[in-house]
């Protein structure tokens, strides 16, 4: 097994940069803490870890919730040649061409601060007392002399055995498909709503109406967003289905969700999409979806019983 990049374009590593601070926050918030100051993200209450896949052309970072048992996922595909310069990888073995790392955000985010300044950035796995993901910053100098800065984050291997447990999540058929209205007005709405509640109720329907609706003993809330767009099939990915043509166009598809995970969705996009998404299984998840040119988030927050 074999890994080695090297970036030194800055806009792509202030770009990759964005991922090391998703990665840190799923630390920040499995904390009995409040939202960690500065840095935030789309993930809420997972494990400390995350799961970095390496194929030939692709990184995927994977956080493997159990939707089905009330837990967030998330999967995010980036294309390696739109932010690696330089890019070797063997995999297993000569048939197998993939690596399954396991990595702790938080020592990661703090190994890749060092990226904002850099001139060029490699990274590569090694073996030092342990399997590490080493991180070696070349950093600007006045002197003639350069000035490298490196991190050996520990990592572990993930055996072949449990790979099938860091596959693309399929998504059933859901019943709306809809675009999402500007994720910085969604996120004001959201924010406000948190305070009156833990939970919200997200409906849509195929006439590309959206509604966020807060409902207590003491309040009821709705915020209304209209003429959204309804998504052709071909713009949604990892779908087997989309909305039956015998639905009522009228008739909205709701979910109950968690309030914060809502939020912390929103908070924490930093990918700048070109098309966002929100598919909704009724009473079942919804599927938010950030497509970009180079980066594909799809995150999936369950119902609430």
């Amino acid at each position: 097994m074999k890994f080695r990049g090297k970036i030194t374009d800055i806009a792509c590593l202030n770009h990759f940069t964005t991922f090391s601070r998703i990665l840190k926050s799923a630390v920040c918030l499995n904390e009995a803490d409040p939202l960690c100051s500065g840095v935030v993200t789309t993930i809420s209450k997972l494990t400390k870890t995350c799961v970095l896949r390496l194929t030939p052309d692709h990184l995927f970072f994977i956080l493997p919730g159990k939707v089905t048992n009330g837990g967030v996922g998330m999967w995010c595909q980036l294309l390696q040649a739109n932010f690696f310069q330089e890019y070797q990888m063997e995999g297993v073995t000569s048939e197998v061409q993939e690596i399954c790392l396991e990595v702790s955000p938080e020592p990661w985010s703090r190994a890749l601060k060092t990226v904002q300044s850099a001139k060029s950035v490699k990274l590569k796995l090694t073996r030092k007392h342990c399997a590490c993901l080493t991180v070696a910053a070349e950093l600007p100098t006045l002197s003639s002399v350069g000035r490298v800065v490196t991190h050996d984050v520990p990592v572990d291997v993930i055996p072949r055995r449990l790979w099938q447990e860091f596959q693309e999540v399929g998504v059933p058929d859901f019943d709306v498909s809809v675009y999402l209205p500007p994720l910085k007005t969604m996120k004001s709405v959201v924010d406000r709503m948190k305070n009156l509640s833990n939970f919200l109720v997200m409906e849509a329907n195929l006439n590309g109406d959206m509604n966020l609706k807060i409902q207590t003993d003491l309040v009821s809330v709705t915020t209304h967003f209209k003429d959204l767009g309804n998504p052709a099939g071909g713009d949604v990915s990892s779908q087997d289905g989309g909305p039956s043509q015998s639905r009522d166009p009228e008739v909205m598809a709701e979910v109950t969700v968690d309030i914060r995970k809502l939020q912390q969705f929103l908070m924490g996009q930093q990918v700048n999409p070109s098309k966002a998404l929100c598919n909704i299984v009724h009473q079942n998840v919804v599927h938010l979806v950030l497509l970009h040119e180079d980066v594909s988030l799809q995150y999936f927050i369950p119902a609430v019983a």
